[in-house]
């Protein structure tokens, strides 16, 4: 077992888990669903990661043959235009300008090549970190509304032990989701997705912080058995 990196089949071992526990305690609640549409994404999410780890030798080998037939063309032009002659003959320096900005092109376009894997799995994980942003959202609006001095679930007073249960499943959601995101991190260098990565987890940190308040202020209610 590797203590060093995260493994996604615990994270949706956990999700299942949780859900749930959530069906249990509060059965057919929106907090419920949006905890099985989070286990679908994970599913999602774990899957995707491990394909942005993987290699994509299809293009990759495509595009070393086209970089690797656009060496041989500029060579097979060079011999043609007989460069070695440029001296003796003045009407080739245009051609050999012209060459020059052909180079220019090409080592461009190797470049542009070179980094479109890279690109394609940049694209592919800041897609999918922006479903787990929004999740996060969702997850925020559902405790958004809960006062601790105060809720009420389906038009029935729930007791502040339930409450704060319901607020606590809100957290764990919140530290599941950065633990997906976490998985790109894991398996890319690609600044943009680590940027993206930390925004997550600084977000669902911020949103879990103002849920522990609320846990708290339910804690020190007399009489109220959530400590």
């Amino acid at each position: 077992m590797n203590y060093q990196t995260l493994d996604p089949a615990k994270i949706i071992e956990t999700l299942e888990r949780l859900k749930g526990r959530i069906e249990k305690r509060f059965p057919e609640s929106g907090l419920s669903k949006v905890c099985a549409e989070l286990r679908a994404t994970a599913r999602h999410t774990t899957q995707r990661a491990a394909e942005i780890a993987a290699h994509n030798w299809p293009l990759r080998i495509a595009v070393s043959i086209i970089i690797l037939a656009g060496i041989w063309a500029m060579f097979a032009a060079a011999k043609l235009l007989h460069l070695e002659d440029i001296e003796t003959n003045v009407g080739l320096l245009q051609t050999l300008e012209a060459a020059v900005n052909l180079l220019i092109l090409f080592g461009g376009a190797t470049w542009f090549l070179v980094g479109l894997d890279d690109r394609l799995k940049r694209q592919r994980a800041l897609d999918q970190l922006h479903t787990l942003r929004s999740i996060a959202h969702v997850v925020d609006m559902h405790q958004l509304t809960k006062d601790p001095h105060s809720f009420k679930e389906d038009g029935a007073a729930l007791e502040p032990e339930a409450l704060a249960r319901y607020l606590d499943y809100c957290a764990e959601m919140l530290a599941l989701i950065a633990k997906l995101a976490a998985l790109y991190a894991e398996r890319m260098r690609d600044p943009l997705v680590i940027d993206a990565v930390s925004e997550i987890e600084n977000l669902t940190t911020g949103l879990s912080r103002k849920i522990w308040q609320k846990i708290s202020i339910i804690s020190e209610e007399p009489g109220s058995g959530a400590s």
